[in-house]
């Protein structure tokens, strides 16, 4: 569970570790007072994310903390590895394109779901950054 500052760092390394970020995604959006439909968002797109680390790059590491400010409720994920990067970003983030013979979804439809995205790879790696963000309610 997330301990007092509302952020966790996950190892990726296996199927689990896919679920249990998965869950402590979706743990930290029911907290912090979001939606059913953007817990759903949230825990697919780092279910997403953290899945192309175990296919791609064998092993990573999943940042997930509460950046809420007095204005809104805010969750940024980071979800990095170090393996040989995307040989492509643009085109990997077309629909369609994919690498390993999939329907080519996964990142076009992970930016889709969340507010802010944000891709970085070379030969070191890659981190996706990806931010779910809603107002308070007004009373």
């Amino acid at each position: 569970m997330l301990g007092p500052q509302l952020s966790e760092t996950l190892p990726i390394n296996n199927a689990m570790d896919i679920v249990s970020a998965r869950r402590t995604a979706r743990s930290l959006c029911q907290q912090l007072g979001f939606s059913n439909a953007d817990q759903t968002r949230l825990a697919t797109a780092v279910s997403e994310l953290t899945r192309n680390v175990i296919q791609y790059a064998g092993h990573g590491e999943c940042l997930i903390e509460d950046c809420s400010d007095e204005l809104s409720r805010r969750i940024r994920v980071c979800v990095r590895d170090w393996g040989p990067g995307i040989a492509d970003v643009e085109q990997a983030l077309q629909d369609g394109f994919s690498t390993s013979g999939g329907l080519g979804a996964g990142l076009p439809g992970t930016r889709r779901l969340v507010d802010e995205f944000t891709i970085l790879s070379d030969h070191e790696g890659t981190r996706v950054t990806i931010v779910l963000t809603r107002p308070y309610r007004m009373r």
